[in-house]
């Protein structure tokens, strides 16, 4: 049986057999250990004058060394039952049409994946265009070109994900998080994301990853639709139709994976009297440090070590009545402009696979509540994101350059003689933030910042710079799903992923979708 053993520290300047450790701290000889495989790896740097990393590792014994081992168990080595893989039979009841994948991000890519290599044949319907079409609409709007509302960070091959930071850390402990990981490998991604604590793609492979599973998904049976988009769905409690780009087809069954930022779509599926409830998200700022600057206040005189990578933080001020919080922290990377209306303008960070870029930057956000904004419809939370998107775009000159206030200016109305150059494009226009969002947003936003400067120094120096508006951070609404995942009273729909308001990320998302196929694989019988 595999024996897990985590908390093994060596120095960073060591030079180390971490083989070798690990038999030292089992009190065995090297050789008898097998299956050697470091399943975790991350940084201790709480005394920046000695920085450590941290090792859990996982082995098998060559030996009978098991007896002698098991005296010196406690928390840091244990025995680990090995996984069962789940089975599960494939329904006999036959499908009335096709399975239809609304939404190609994290939810509906592996939703579709699983189906397609179980024999569904899904077809696959996705607003905006394949990755290197989205790409070239993305490169122009950046560079002031115009915004193509179907075809942007939001909407996509790949989905909003995409351009992000590829970010695959999760709360959630679910066994089919190993397999979305082992997907992503398959499929272009380093092997290191089995292992770091904090893995991550980078927007720049993720973009090729997407590309490789959607093709794979076509090899497997399933067919990919871009530029078509969800307009009208029917059903008598159970789908029975979809409306696709002015075309009804027969449904046997939809997966609505499409995203927390198709505004059309749940408009029109609040008018069809599909369950849905408002629900709490996040709003704020993107802030932007120096990394060099910001590496040098996590980790002293190692920063830059070749043993180092960029350091990040999560951070996190709980207040007596709002919450602040840092969210999608991006080493080494840009913040970007990810508006999918017009009218509108919407900050998210992104990062390459090295984040090499001079700034680091994260959204620092304060939750919202529905009793914030919630007046008479589930799409209330909906339209306060877009009152503040406005509000920006207004402050920005109304040509998507977005506000802009240094830490110096809106903490103390003290403006320093030089700051971070913001690397949001198309451009950042100097603006006061307390007119763009509201007090409490603001009030919570200064006492997080003057926390947070107790917690890594020069967090909110004068120069530091604030970009405003993050709201893309959650589904504002639930699509309430019942038994099954069907949608509440309506057979046959499954609302998946962060757009439905049951996951945050891509690997809540990617697990989501898994589990909407697998479910319709229980209940129905392959194409």
């Amino acid at each position: 049986m595999p024996i897990k053993i985590n908390n093994i520290k060596v120095p960073i300047d060591s030079e180390y057999d971490l083989k070798e450790e690990t038999a030292r701290i089992l009190r065995i000889p090297k050789s008898e250990i097998n299956d050697f495989k470091i399943v975790k790896q991350s940084v201790d740097a709480r005394r920046k004058n000695n920085l450590q990393l941290v090792y859990s590792v996982l082995i098998n014994f060559n030996g009978n060394e098991s007896e002698k081992v098991s005296r010196l168990f406690s928390n840091d080595i244990q025995y680990i039952e090995p996984a069962q893989k789940i089975q599960f039979k494939t329904g006999t009841k036959p499908l009335s049409g096709p399975v239809f994948v609304a939404g190609f991000g994290p939810a509906g890519l592996f939703s579709a994946y699983i189906l397609a290599k179980n024999g569904y044949n899904p077809i696959v319907i996705e607003r905006g265009g394949d990755i290197d079409a989205r790409s070239i609409a993305v490169s122009s709007f950046w560079n002031g070109g115009d915004l193509d509302i179907n075809n942007n960070v939001q909407f996509g091959e790949g989905g909003a994900g995409t351009f992000s930071d590829g970010k695959l850390t999760t709360r959630i402990n679910d066994h089919r998080c190993s397999e979305v990981l082992k997907t992503f490998i398959k499929f272009g991604a380093p092997e290191e994301i089995l292992w770091q604590a904090k893995p991550h793609i980078g927007t720049d492979i993720l973009k090729i990853v997407v590309k490789n599973m959607r093709e794979e998904i076509i090899r497997l049976g399933g067919s990919v639709r871009f530029l078509n988009r969800l307009e009208d769905i029917k059903f008598n409690h159970k789908i029975t139709e979809i409306k696709i780009s002015g075309q009804w087809q027969s449904c046997g069954a939809l997966i609505l994976a499409i995203g927390h930022s198709a505004r059309d779509t749940f408009e029109m599926l609040n008018k069809r009297g599909v369950s849905l409830v408002p629900k709490a998200f996040s709003a704020g700022v993107r802030i932007e440090h120096n990394q060099r600057q910001l590496d040098i206040a996590q980790y002293g005189s190692y920063a830059g070590h070749p043993k180092l990578r960029h350091s990040d933080y999560q951070l996190a001020c709980k207040g007596k009545v709002r919450s602040a919080y840092s969210f999608c922290m991006c080493p080494g990377g840009l913040v970007i402009a990810s508006t999918s209306e017009e009218g509108g303008v919407v900050t998210n960070g992104m990062s390459e696979y090295k984040r090499d870029m001079e700034n680091a930057n994260s959204a620092i956000v304060v939750d919202v509540r529905p009793e914030d904004f919630n007046k008479n419809s589930p799409l209330d939370g909906m339209y306060f994101q877009r009152e503040l998107e406005q509000k920006a775009f207004e402050a920005g000159g109304e040509n998507y350059s977005a506000p802009m206030q240094t830490a110096g200016e809106f903490l103390n109305g003290i403006s320093p003689k030089n700051h971070i150059t913001p690397s949001y494009k198309p451009n950042t226009v100097n603006a006061d933030l307390h007119k763009i969002l509201p007090q409490f947003i603001c009030d919570t936003l200064a006492d997080g910042l003057r926390f947070f400067e107790r917690k890594i120094k020069g967090f909110s120096a004068p120069e530091v710079v604030m970009t405003g508006v993050e709201t893309r951070t959650s589904s504002p609404i639930r699509i309430l799903r019942g038994e099954n995942f069907h949608a509440m009273n309506i057979i046959g729909m499954y609302p998946a992923g962060e757009g439905a308001g049951y996951a945050g990320g891509i690997m809540s998302s990617a697990v989501d979708g898994i589990k909407i196929s697998e479910k319709i694989m229980e209940e129905y019988s392959p194409s």
